[in-house]
């Protein structure tokens, strides 16, 4: 026993967004940066340990300091400490531009909402 009549479909509603407030997409974007950042991270883990395990870094390594340094065995080229400061920093500086364009992205939004009359919507109940 359903409470709709049974000639009736579901309602509709048709709006537009007019106005994206700034201060909310920069707190989103934050969130989704940051955890953007720890994706980032478990990625070059991930990609690091599977080419130490193949061990692609020794022969870099060591093709490296036969080139670089004949008689002297140095610090090696590429270290999980230098990969992941490397992807740390770009990480960082992918929250900051994330961030950045997505609140000036907002900004954008609103004043050719202004002009444009933004984005039109159709909403409906399921049926």
């Amino acid at each position: 026993p359903s409470a709709r009549r049974p000639g009736r479909g579901p309602r509709r509603a048709s709006l537009q967004v007019k106005r994206v407030d700034p201060w909310s997409v920069l707190k989103l974007a934050l969130v989704l940066g940051v955890a953007l950042f720890f994706v980032w991270l478990v990625a070059v883990g991930v990609l690091y340990g599977v080419l130490h395990g193949m061990g692609v870094w020794d022969k870099i390594n060591s093709t490296a300091n036969d080139l670089l340094q004949a008689n002297e065995p140095g610090e090696p080229l590429i270290s999980a400490g230098r990969v992941f400061g490397v992807s740390a920093i770009i990480g960082a500086v992918n929250i900051v531009l994330f961030t950045a364009l997505a609140t000036v992205g907002a900004f954008v939004y609103n004043v050719s909402a202004d002009l444009a009359g933004g984005l039109e919507l159709t909403l409906s109940e399921r049926e």
